[in-house]
């Protein structure tokens, strides 16, 4: 079932370009929709089959490379579930947001079904070889998509998301082979690797394989000072392209963390965590502090990003501190950061969509070109501020529960660290009022570029369909998170035990 999962989206991928150019858009929409909405049922299938605390599950492992100690190893965990889970939602909800494309739609569709492979497969790797290939291909699709799909300058931001992520993908193959010669017998399988702890008692060796893991994650998380890509990546690429950047992509440097770095290099982990535990408190406060200073919508949301990853680094971190610490706190952070990359993906996936819908409508992201939008735009208006308030961890939304978690299982090991980082909420709110203050309230005032309508149109059918259940999730997630956090929990408890060894 998991390789079907995996690789169905490619085959229709590839079924779509094979179509005869006849073919009416309106049935390729249908096909790619009908695509990621079998996606999402077969991961429903999964969760409902999933047993709690069952450890790895739906486990597939096929002779790949052999003499290279390469195998073809999948499976799920309480740590991919959620992912894929939040994978299949975005992409279903991206297929429906970008119905009335009309640009080249055929290789639009093709090109997000592709990269729903890439990022499905590397949440269910349990080989480094098998993760790095699909951590690659996905930022092959990724630079596609905002080449050409993008806006003024994408074909340059494109360039420059692809030079610093592959670079950062080079540093996690070395990382990767450091880790293959030091196992006996050579291998790349996770778990045999993860049961073997080949660098324990090697310090000098494990820091420079952990330097190397974890530079690549820190790119593609991505954490200062490896995120200046970030911001004009999601500023120059199309709205369904951002949501997928930010809400999956991302994903893949922290998921990587705690699927890798954490398992693998535990003595080396343990060591070096309160590095981490800084580039977190790094990230979160300089995310919130330049996302501040931002006067481009979309450029805004992509600097939050920084800074809801900063909090993930802070709890990987914090979870490495055993002293004076309950196992029980630690766990909760692990719990937490897992918790925070679907909050996240959902949250920020919602709020790249609704600045597509501000840019489909005035061509510009720049907030005071903006006004009044509540009176012309009630429902944009009301979805906005739903969104901006999630984001900023209200209670009742998701983020609030990933963040107490992370604050709550993090404050024991890290009180300053914590304590800071905190701040960032503060921040976070300040840049989130003055940005619906300043577009939503006051007279009306819309940008006055040629050939920009003197309406604001509230939202469409296209437009519903993609941003409302990201935040309808939101709120169930806030209200009754139980059904997640059982998933999760487990999984966590079992990073920490394979952490102190």
């Amino acid at each position: 079932m998991l390789t079907a999962l995996v690789f169905a989206p490619t085959a229709v991928a590839l079924l779509l370009l094979a179509l005869p150019s006849r073919i009416p858009v309106r049935a390729l929409r249908a096909v790619w929709v009908a695509t990621t909405t079998a996606e999402l049922a077969l991961v429903v299938a999964l969760w409902t089959g999933y047993r709690t605390g069952g450890g790895i599950q739906y486990e597939l492992r096929a002779r790949w490379i052999p003499d290279a100690g390469v195998s073809y190893h999948i499976g799920v965990d309480g740590l991919s579930l959620p992912l894929l889970a939040l994978t299949c939602v975005l992409f279903l909800a991206c297929a429906l947001y970008s119905l009335r494309e009309s640009r080249r739609f055929r290789e639009f569709a093709a090109l997000f079904l592709f990269l729903q492979t890439t990022c499905l497969g590397l949440f269910v790797s349990l080989d480094l070889i098998l993760f790095f290939v699909f951590f690659d291909l996905s930022i092959v699709a990724m630079f596609f998509i905002i080449a050409g799909w993008g806006h003024r300058d994408a074909k340059r931001a494109a360039l420059k998301f692809f030079l610093y992520t592959f670079i950062g993908s080079l540093a996690l193959l070395l990382g990767f082979i450091g880790l293959y010669l030091a196992a006996t017998p050579h291998t790349f399988d996770i778990v045999d690797l993860t049961r073997q702890n080949p660098l324990a008692g090697r310090s000098a060796y494990a820091a420079l394989v952990l330097l190397a893991v974890v530079v690549g994650l820190a790119v593609k998380t991505p954490t200062v000072p490896f995120h200046t890509w970030l911001p004009p990546a999601h500023t120059e690429a199309p709205a369904a392209g951002s949501a997928i950047l930010a809400g999956v992509l991302l994903k893949m440097g922290t998921y990587g963390f705690l699927r890798i770095a954490m398992p693998l290099l535990p003595d080396a982990w343990r060591r070096y965590a309160i590095v981490l535990v800084v580039i977190g408190v790094v990230s979160v406060l300089h995310g919130a502090l330049v996302a501040l200073a931002q006067t481009d919508f979309k450029r805004m949301v992509a600097y939050t990003s920084v800074n809801h990853m900063g909090y993930i680094i802070l709890a990987v971190g914090a979870a490495a501190a055993t002293a004076d610490t309950s196992a029980q706190a630690r766990s909760l952070a692990i719990t937490g950061s897992v918790t925070q990359m679907v909050s996240h993906g959902l949250i920020t996936g919602a709020l790249f969509l609704l600045a597509g819908v501000m840019y489909e409508r005035g061509r510009t992201y720049d907030m005071s070109a903006y006004g009044g939008l509540a009176a012309t735009a009630p429902v944009f208006a009301a979805l906005t501020g739903a969104a901006a308030f999630a984001s900023l961890g209200l209670p009742g939304f998701s983020g609030f529960i990933a963040e107490f978690q992370i604050f709550t299982g993090s404050l024991g090991p890290r009180p300053l660290a914590t304590a800071l980082s905190v701040l960032g909420i503060l921040l976070t709110a300040g840049l989130f009022l003055r940005a619906l203050r300043q577009i939503l309230m006051g007279p009306l005032r819309l940008p006055d570029a040629p050939g920009t309508p003197r309406v604001f149109p509230d939202l469409r059918a296209h437009e519903y369909a993609g941003i409302v259940p990201l935040l309808v999730l939101a709120v169930i997630l806030g209200v009754a998170p139980r059904f997640l956090l059982d998933v999760i929990e487990p999984a966590s408890r079992t990073v920490l035990e394979q952490l102190a060894r």
